[in-house]
């Protein structure tokens, strides 16, 4: 028997399938060991920065059955992700399971397809221990600046706050955006706007060249232009090219997925792994937009076939990043002749973005006519002065003339704006003609794929990190998204200031990227992992235990606005920052407790209750008020952090609904990680689950409950199979 041990259990049914049956694959399911999390034993840093791993909890079982199965094995094959994780995790393996080196072997391919499979079981190599280095030093790198950065923040910021390597960069450019918004001065401008009819008796919009920025210049343009008759006085035509952009890789697949699909990229990435493991694309960590000589016959053929050879132009990209592993590849369907895969909805629309941006990017340019058509008013040789001129009026519009890589990459297209047909010295009669009052717009806030782009831009982390960097400061509460846009939070702001004035130099642009040049240098072989982490521990660590004598621990945020007293003395108030955001506290806290939130609104001061808390059996409980409504906590939190929610807010979750399913409980509202559900009080003995609230009603169809629908529906089915689930769609 020979045992191929994979990460991922999706891997076994695709791999066994193209091995004969001698093989036997299984997965370790990720990491089986891991740095334990208490830093006092975690990395022996006298040693020379020496891990200690430890195996995952839960993963002990695992363990045992593959070590069961190893001691049968006559050869065992270490077949992980092709990066430094991967690497990584292969090692970790061997170190675990106590695998003899003789019989063992590493193989690497960056597709699960027959051919990649079978390729790489012939060319068996050993573990590359310079990648293992790379992994483990920014495993250690990540774990001391994680835990003494937030050891220090606890300390003099507030506790449970966190920082770390690459997510401080990061929250600093969101900040940073931040602040210039604030900064902004918006300036009013006017856009002019002119209907008129061509000679022939076409309509067309001309929207003046200029935007004045004072009224007297508006009513002049104006005036001057309803006085005169007008000419078309100018006809540019340009062709231009637009030629298809490089294959994806890991940064730019996350930026198109989230801009055209909506998805996070961390979604992205779950998406593309799952398309991965089934075979469907190339791994998905990469930084090069290389493509193989295997593919690009099948690509050729593709765009012969279905679109002519006209639209064949073979392209070869070079990376821009200096780090880029040109060895690797872009990400790209391992089959091309598959244009849609599987029925998972949100795999077929990835694999489908994928597959148009491969093919895409070996087709001819688009051929493009842009047309400027330019009018101004009829002078005669009584207008000589400035006074009596204005600016052009000019409409902008743009033909297809040869589709090229557009055919494929429809969504990159735009809209055809065809102009009337005119010639120059043309007459045209003025209709209407209208201003419109904007202002200038501050820079926008990022977006996740606009931030991924600027990480990529500053070479802040590495393909395999920007999704959780993106998810982390979202996961600690640093920002939060409204929409598309990322919008640091109180408490992020209030983080990265700390840093950006204390650490300045540890979370800037050139030293973040430096530290991942360093890494990279470690995975070539170049760097010595000790001696890189000996020189930035030796002045970080030294940083911090300055920063512990010289800052003082910040205990508000400055002085509120005069306009607002304190609710219960009337004196002054300060800005402080709770676990949900700033808030005014009286200067003169803790002797008196009066408090508001930052819209100057008061908020109730936290009452004790006259208990004793049952978890430590020391602090007393207080009632507070927190975002989510009041609760009742321990009076020493944070040592202490028992909370259960108030009797009030108890009495407004109970629906005074029977659940249907046992008969027996109540249908109250709970809050989950999406938000609110409603479920059976007797839960977990029943399981019973409705989305909305129930309004007690039965539904005439199937007998379910009824529950809240929204304006136009305002009751619907809870039974989602049905029709009064969703009469709006059943119509």
């Amino acid at each position: 028997m020979k045992l191929v041990i994979v990460e991922s259990p999706a891997k076994i049914k695709t791999i066994s399938k193209y091995l004969p049956k001698e093989y036997v694959v299984r997965a370790s399911i990720g990491h089986i060991r891991d740095l334990p999390k208490s830093n006092a034993k975690a990395i022996d840093i006298e040693a020379g920065f020496v891990p200690h791993y430890e195996i995952i909890k839960g993963k002990e079982k695992l363990l045992n059955e593959i070590k069961n199965e190893s001691k049968k094995a006559g050869e065992i094959i270490l077949a992980t992700d092709p990066d430094r994780e991967g690497e990584a995790i292969a090692w970790h393996l061997i170190q675990a399971l106590g695998l003899n080196k003789i019989k063992t072997a590493r193989i690497a391919f960056n597709e699960i397809t027959e051919s990649a499979v079978n390729e790489a079981i012939k060319h068996p190599r050993d573990i590359d221990m310079d990648l293992v280095k790379a992994q483990e030093a920014r495993r250690v790198l990540d774990r001391l600046v994680g835990y003494d950065l937030s050891g220090l923040i606890w300390k003099k910021v507030r506790y449970g706050l966190s920082a770390g390597r690459v997510q401080s960069p990061a929250l600093r450019i969101i900040m940073e955006r931040e602040r210039e918004i604030r900064a902004f001065a918006p300036e009013n401008y006017w856009v002019i706007t002119a209907e008129f009819k061509t000679e022939s008796g076409d309509k067309i919009i001309l929207i003046c060249d200029e935007q004045p920025k004072n009224e007297a210049e508006i009513n002049r343009i104006i005036e001057i232009a309803r006085q005169h008759s007008w000419k078309i006085t100018d006809i540019i035509q340009t062709e231009v090219k637009r030629s298809a952009r490089p294959p994806f890789i890991t940064a730019t697949l996350q930026q198109a997925a989230s801009s055209r699909l909506g998805f996070a990229p961390s979604r992205t990435m779950s998406i593309a792994q799952k398309l991965y493991e089934q075979g469907f694309i190339t791994y998905m960590r990469t930084d090069s937009v290389n493509l193989s000589k295997e593919i690009l016959p099948q690509i050729y053929k593709e765009i012969e076939k279905n679109f002519g050879k006209e639209y064949l132009s073979p392209k070869t990209y070079s990376s821009k990043s200096k780090n880029a592993q040109e060895a690797h590849e872009a990400i790209r369907p391992t089959n091309i002749s598959k244009k849609s895969i599987g029925t998972v909805e949100e795999q077929n629309r990835l694999y489908k973005l994928i597959w148009e941006r491969t093919v895409a990017s070996q087709m001819a340019d688009a051929k493009i006519l842009r047309t400027k058509i330019s009018a101004n008013i009829i002078t005669n040789n009584s207008i000589t002065n400035n006074e009596n001129r204005i600016p052009n009026f000019s409409a902008n519009g743009s033909v297809m003339l040869f589709s090229g890589w557009l055919v494929v990459d429809t969504a990159s297209r735009g809209e055809d704006v065809e102009l009337p047909e005119v010639a120059k010295n043309d007459p045209l009669k003025l209709l209407d003609i209208s201003e419109e009052k904007k202002q200038t717009e501050p820079p926008a806030r990022y977006t996740e794929a606009g931030l991924i782009k600027e990480l990529e831009k500053r070479e802040i982390g590495r393909p395999s990190t920007y999704a959780a960097i993106v998810k982390i400061i979202q996961d600690r509460g640093y920002v939060v998204k409204k929409g598309k846009t990322l919008n640091p939070t109180d408490t992020g702001e209030v983080v990265s200031d700390f840093l950006e004035k204390n650490f300045a130099g540890y979370i800037s642009d050139s030293f973040t990227a430096e530290m991942e040049n360093e890494l990279d240098e470690i995975a070539d072989g170049k760097r010595k992992y000790e001696k890189m982490l000996s020189d930035f521990y030796r002045l970080f660590s030294k940083a911090i235990k300055d920063k512990e004598k010289s800052v003082e621990k910040i205990t508000n945020l400055g002085e509120a606005d005069k306009e607002f007293k304190c609710p219960v003395c009337d004196g002054p108030m300060i800005v402080k920052l709770a676990r949900n955001g700033k808030f005014l506290s009286c200067k003169k806290f803790p002797d008196c407790q009066g408090a508001r939130r930052i819209d100057g609104s008061v908020m109730e001061a936290a009452k004790t209750t006259g208990e004793t808390c049952p978890k430590c059996e020391i602090g007393k409980l207080m009632e507070r008020e927190g975002k989510f409504g009041k609760f009742i906590a321990c009076s020493n939190y944070p040592k202490c952090k028992f909370i259960k929610t108030s009797p009030e807010e108890e009495a407004k979750k109970k629906t005074g609904v029977a659940c249907p399913s046992c008969k027996k409980g109540e249908i109250i509202e709970r809050r989950g990680k999406f938000g609110l559900f409603y479920s059976c009080s007797n839960y977990p003995d029943c399981k019973f689950i409705m989305k909305s609230r129930p309004t007690g009603n039965i539904c005439k169809l199937c007998g379910s409950l009824m529950m809240q629908g929204t304006k136009t529906i305002p009751e619907r089915c809870s039974n989602i199979k049905c029709f009064n689930n969703r009469p709006d769609k059943n119509k």
